[in-house]
């Protein structure tokens, strides 16, 4: 068995959504004063690789500690999307096969984006149209190769439309080194009651156990 790690990684240098700059760790102990490491961290609950609630977007929606786990395990098609330009529509997704309950993971131009450079203003989206078509499929979750998995909508119609459906977002997979093909994905958000996301590592396992 193959495992891929697919999580941005976390530090004072990570990109932030829209250059947020809350990304704080702080040493409270160190070896030569205390003879022990510890220290305190502080982030938006959208940093890096993490995992979107329903609460985000929908009043009486489910937080993050209430999702079910299982929505976020299974079965992953990993799509190779490299020529969109701006969102991925319903035609864009024609053509790939995938079955009720899949998990669909999106790999765009996004993927040529390394977790250090600044916020691209421009990425790569989900249109509407397009999670409406996923929401048809009844798939259990999708994942992008970026922070967010729409923006310019003030109505945020991608995101209501797959959290109205039950599908998972999973925002800030780095997907650039991994093939297009079916996978077994493991995203486990933190357990943090009462938030509308956490973060989360996010793995695909490849081959047999």
């Amino acid at each position: 068995m193959k495992i891929i790690d697919i999580s941005w990684p976390i530090s004072d240098a990570t990109t932030e959504y829209k250059d947020q700059k809350t990304i704080m760790f702080t040493q409270l102990k160190t070896f030569d004063k205390d003879g022990v490491r510890e220290s305190s961290l502080c982030f938006n609950s959208h940093t890096g690789t993490h995992v979107d609630a329903p609460s985000h977007f929908l009043k009486d929606g489910k937080t993050i500690d209430e999702m079910h786990l299982d929505r976020l395990m299974g079965k992953a098609i990993l799509l190779d999307l490299p020529t969109i330009g701006d969102s991925i529509t319903e035609e864009d997704l024609h053509g790939y096969e995938m079955e009720e309950g899949d998990i669909v993971l999106l790999r765009t131009a996004n993927s040529a984006y390394e977790p250090t450079d600044p916020f691209a203003k421009d990425f790569i989206s989900l249109d509407p149209s397009g999670a409406h078509y996923l929401a048809e499929k009844h798939i259990k979750a999708v994942g992008i190769d970026y922070l967010g998995i729409e923006r310019g909508d003030p109505e945020h119609r991608t995101h209501k439309t797959l959290m109205q459906a039950d599908i998972a977002i999973i925002e800030g997979l780095r997907l650039g080194h991994v093939q297009a093909g079916t996978y077994f994905l493991v995203c486990l958000p933190l357990a943090i009651i009462g938030l509308e996301a956490a973060p989360a590592r996010a793995i695909l396992l490849t081959g047999a156990p």
